[in-house]
C-alpha cells in the first residue's frame, strides 16, 4: 500500500535516447509491489518532447495541464489539459510540448 503527495516521489530524467528536457516521476511501480500496472508523471518542459518510438504494451495518457501535442503512426493530435490518449501496443508514438508552459500528463502502462 502507498499514499502519498506525488512531490515526494522523485523526479528523474527520461533516460531513453530521443528525449528532450522530459522528466518522469514513477508515481506507482513494482518498488510498490504494484504487479499488473506502473503510473507515471511526465512533465515535459517548453520545446521538449519524447521519442516517436514503439514497444508491446499500451499507453493509457490524461494530460493535466499544458498543451501539445501526440503523434501516433505519422498522424498528428492536439492535447491540453483534460484530453485522454490511449496509444495501442506497437503503435509508433510520441509527444511534444507545442505550448509554452509545462505539459503535464499521467501514463499508464502495464508490466509484462
Amino acid at each position: 500500500m502507498k499514499v502519498t503527495d506525488y512531490h515526494d516521489v522523485p523526479l528523474e530524467d527520461m533516460e531513453m535516447e530521443g528525449a528532450k528536457n522530459v522528466k518522469v516521476r514513477w508515481l506507482i511501480s513494482d518498488k510498490d509491489n504494484a504487479k499488473i500496472f506502473a503510473m507515471r508523471l511526465f512533465e515535459i518542459g517548453e520545446g521538449g518532447f519524447t521519442p516517436y518510438h514503439t514497444h508491446d504494451w499500451e499507453h493509457e495518457v490524461f494530460v493535466l495541464e499544458g498543451e501539445g501535442e501526440v503523434k501516433i503512426e505519422g498522424e498528428s493530435y492536439p492535447v491540453k489539459k483534460d484530453s485522454v490518449v490511449f496509444v495501442d501496443p506497437g503503435s509508433i508514438h510520441g509527444f511534444r510540448n507545442t505550448g509554452e508552459k509545462m505539459l503535464k500528463f499521467l501514463c499508464l502502462i502495464p508490466y509484462k
